[in-house]
């Protein structure tokens, strides 16, 4: 049984990855400071240190330094990108942002564990695991959950590109599971050895972005108070997954083709280029191909970007998977949870086939464990899922039209005709520019993090700025 040591001074999140741990088999060892693991434990005897980044005293990078045999993971917010990329610089084995998708942290584990495993530990693991063991090294499946068709299409052809060199455009909705797909991609590859580093374009401010990407000199801008080295500089001999590729700015466009054409990059303020060896692997909810008919996005890297297509099917096409997946998540809330008797009805069990699920596997995720939490009799029904209906996706609070100037009135039958996913784009285009994503998020009804995943699901571009 593998090892791991926590270091992360929030109990909450402490005992939660604690937990997520055990429950996977592992033998877990937690402390919340650098000082208190390197005084109770002895470093170099666990398999796997996780820490976060920013702990009181030393910093997580520290440990490093302390246990030179052990791979460290590194948690961190997405404010502190810069600084993960500096610590993978130090010695890193990898970094996971927070909050971390709880699939994601395991398959992490699970890849540097493999990775880093010593030939005594491999044989071990093959003669203990048997058959099933031995085959799951080359099978996506390890990574993601589907048994119908559709995911199985997508399994094989990750299978058949994942040892190449091939450019990889992932496609699908919002919450379908697009950087598992870039996971499995990078650790089915001769590269899985290296790092997998993951950016969300739509997360990063646009002003930001090309250094983010490109990385900068010393002086290159005002703040720019040291050299930075960036995300595809630090994904050299790796993977770099960029998704939500479709929000890149004209201008980190054009440097990020120079890239897959040239290999080469120049950080901002720089005049020398300096060569990468890197597997790009890029996401999008959004039609590509039509935005580059607007100018939206460059025809020329499309096609470069473009070369294999993996389409991950929406959820309410994965015939079959639904209560697979609900049943896995169900049983790993409820034993996070403490209430390992919990079960769906048959009910609640009708209900989730019959959803239409827009927000895909995140929304089933997020109502699994809604109704885990707010279960008392061991029985979660249709009520506790608390599903949204067809046709009330956006909330929309009485008088929200309502303007100081008077308007004409609507035509009754174009009324009838709009839908409320069409009314929420038609109110998000027309008052972005004079309302903040806050102030939109409040007329709406609805949270900030609800908004942008609607926008993204929609395709909604933020206003530039």
């Amino acid at each position: 049984m593998h090892r791991i040591l926590i270091v992360e001074d929030e109990e909450i999140i402490r005992s939660a990855l604690r937990k997520l741990l055990t429950h996977a088999d592992y033998d877990v060892s937690d402390a919340g400071s650098v000082d208190e693991a390197r005084s109770r434990y002895e470093l170099d005897g666990f398999d796997l240190i996780i820490s976060d980044l920013r702990l009181p005293g030393a910093a997580g990078t520290e440990l490093i330094r302390l246990a030179p045999n052990t791979p460290v993971l590194i948690m961190t917010s997405y404010a502190s990108l810069r600084s993960a990329v500096d610590s993978m610089k130090m010695g890193a084995v990898e970094y996971i942002a927070k909050p971390f998708d709880h699939d994601e942290m395991l398959a992490s584990v699970e890849d540097i564990l493999r990775r880093t495993a010593t030939p005594e530990q491999d044989t071990a693991g093959e003669n203990s695991t048997g058959e099933e063991g031995a085959t799951a090294e080359g099978d996506p499946s390890r990574i993601m959950y589907g048994q119908c068709q559709a995911m199985q299409s997508v399994f094989t052809l990750i299978r058949k590109v994942a040892p190449t060199e091939t450019t990889v455009l992932i496609h699908g909705e919002s919450g379908t599971g697009k950087e598992l797909a870039a996971r499995a991609l990078h650790q089915l590859s001769p590269r899985a050895r290296q790092p997998l580093i993951c950016v969300n374009c739509a997360a990063i401010p646009e002003s930001l972005i090309e250094s983010e990407l490109f990385g900068h000199e010393k002086g290159a801008f005002t703040g720019a108070v040291s050299a930075r080295t960036g995300l595809i500089e630090a994904a050299d001999g790796g993977s770099l997954f960029l998704d939500e590729i479709g929000e890149l700015p004209a201008e980190a466009q054009a440097r990020l083709l120079r890239v897959l054409q040239e290999s080469e990059i120049r950080r901002v303020g720089s005049t020398q280029s300096r060569t990468v060896d890197v597997r790009m692997i890029a996401a999008t909810h959004r039609n590509l191909r039509a935005m580059t008919k607007t100018a939206e996005f460059r025809e020329d890297l499309y096609y470069r970007l473009n070369v294999m297509q993996i389409r991950i099917p929406p959820l309410r096409e994965r015939n079959g998977d639904i209560l697979g997946l609900a049943k896995r998540f169900l049983q790993r809330q409820a034993q996070r949870m403490g209430k390992p008797d919990i079960s769906l009805s048959p009910e609640a069990m009708r209900a989730l086939e019959q959803h239409r699920w827009p927000g895909n596997v995140r929304e089933l995720e997020n109502a699994i464990e809604r109704a885990t939490i707010l279960c008392d009799d061991g029985m979660i029904t249709p009520a506790l899922l608390d599903l949204d209906t067809d046709g009330s996706d956006v909330h929309i609070p009485a008088g929200l039209l309502e303007e100081e100037d008077p308007t004409p009135a609507p035509d009754p039958q174009t009324s009838n005709d709009l839908s409320l996913e069409d009314y929420f784009q038609h109110f998000v285009l027309e008052n972005q520019d004079k309302m903040s994503e806050t102030e939109l998020a409040q007329k709406l009804g609805i949270s900030r993090k609800s908004l942008w995943e609607r926008r993204q699901r929609l395709g909604i571009p933020r206003k530039k700025g």
